[in-house]
């Protein structure tokens, strides 16, 4: 499509795929919707991100990154039917990460049926120069139908300067003053005047911190990050591969159509004091937040379509307690390799930024998945992304094969949910 131009698209469910080619010294893109009345937001939770990704409605939701070979994606969920009467439009926007889309090669918008995979709509983005954030299209109602438009419309205030342009309030770093400089002080107060009654409490601003591990850069520090107390959820989202290489490719489509995919995510955990032990579904072992292991399973998705995924929620009041925690991931059923799947990781502290990465590069017949390490160094509470797949030997077991590959020692009986 020519920037500019419209098309008509189904008003049913829709995955906006934001893409570009990899490589050395390119910065990493981000794909974001706000939903907008009159031009603007009606609050900040009508904007969808990376540290927001579902709307309460439902209609539009994040569903994170894949590599595959030399091109990467972040996609977009957009269910036109269920996005409420008074919104007219849903704004399709990326933002760069390191540096302006003049690094950012064969930059893309694709608009595909989320069942049948037909491609809708396509704008292809060129002529980038200082931009670090583009509208790179829209959905918009006309005459009780739904169009696309190829926008391309740049700005050079990164994702910040994109999401104030609609109306959100974005949460600013508070400036301290530097050691020298005297602090201001309010002169003495009058007398009080009459209390006047509070004012609700407003919602807190919106915050585009983040952090993503590669390989290059594969841990972080919870301590330097401020995101050591309070709860920490642990989120995997995945989604299956609709075209697939490698190992993968010797199933061809069939497991696309897989209704029993079924992956759990669990925690080895070791304790200040010794003890150790394991947070699953398999056997009920849910955990416990506020007595230990002070790790708890939320629940057993089995189906990863909902965006909330499954959770490990962490307490990290009780982060003394911890020695090291190991968050994997194994196939339960519905696939026999994590080759033929795509998922995202995410950790996100009540307090700091939020911590994701991909798992895009099996290639090996895989049941289990080491996702993350995060370990008590004493002075410190450091997360490593491990991001190692595994593969069990004949009748052992993807839990045992991850306490082998880690040293955990522990002793192991069958169990099933």
């Amino acid at each position: 499509m020519p920037k500019g131009s419209n098309v008509p698209v189904p008003t049913t469910a829709l995955r906006v795929e934001l893409g570009w080619r990899s490589g050395p010294g390119v910065p990493d893109a981000d794909a974001s919707a706000l939903l907008l009345v009159g031009g603007k937001v009606r609050s900040d939770a009508d904007f969808v991100f990376y540290n927001q990704p579902q709307h309460a409605s439902g209609s539009v939701r994040h569903e994170g990154k894949r590599t595959d070979g030399g091109r990467v994606t972040d996609t977009l969920f957009v269910d036109l039917a269920r996005v409420e009467p008074s919104v007219e439009t849903v704004v399709l926007a990326a933002s760069a990460d390191g540096g302006t889309f003049a690094q950012v090669p064969e930059l893309y918008i694709e608009v595909r049926d989320a069942v049948q995979g037909t491609v809708a709509a396509r704008f292809d983005s060129t002529g980038a120069t200082v931009e670090t954030a583009f509208v790179l299209g829209e959905f918009y109602r006309r005459q009780g139908a739904w169009k696309f438009r190829a926008v391309g419309q740049g700005y050079d205030s990164g994702l910040e300067g994109l999401a104030t342009d609609f109306g959100i309030t974005v949460d600013e770093p508070q400036r301290t003053a530097p050691v020298g400089e005297p602090q201001r002080t309010a002169p003495p107060a009058s007398p009080p005047a009459p209390a006047a009654p509070p004012p609700p409490p407003a919602a807190p601003p919106v915050r585009l911190s983040k952090v993503t591990l590669t390989k290059a850069a594969p841990s972080v520090s919870l301590t330097k990050q401020g995101g050591t107390s309070g709860a920490m959820r642990v989120n995997l989202n995945w989604q299956v591969h609709k075209q697939f290489s490698g190992w993968g490719s010797k199933r061809g489509r069939a497991v696309a159509m897989h209704a029993d995919l079924d992956l759990d995510l669990c925690a080895l955990y070791e304790l200040a004091d010794g003890r150790k032990g394991v947070v699953q579904a398999l056997g009920n072992a849910y955990g416990a937040l506020h007595q230990p292991p002070y790790i708890h399973l939320d629940g057993d998705d089995r189906t990863g379509a909902v965006a909330s995924g499954e959770n490990l929620t962490v307490n990290l009041d009780h982060q003394r307690d911890f020695r090291r925690i190991l968050v994997f991931v194994t196939i339960y059923e519905g696939a026999r390799s994590f080759a033929d799947l795509h998922a995202t990781v995410t950790l996100q502290p009540q307090h700091g930024a939020p911590i994701d990465f991909s798992l895009d590069e099996c290639t090996v017949p895989s049941t289990v998945c080491a996702l993350a390490l995060i370990t008590n160094t004493g002075h410190d509470l450091v997360v490593q992304r491990e991001a190692r797949y595994l593969v069990p030997d004949r009748g052992v077991s993807p839990q045992r094969t991850v306490d082998q590959a880690y040293g955990w020692g522990m002793n192991w009986t069958p169990g099933r949910k």
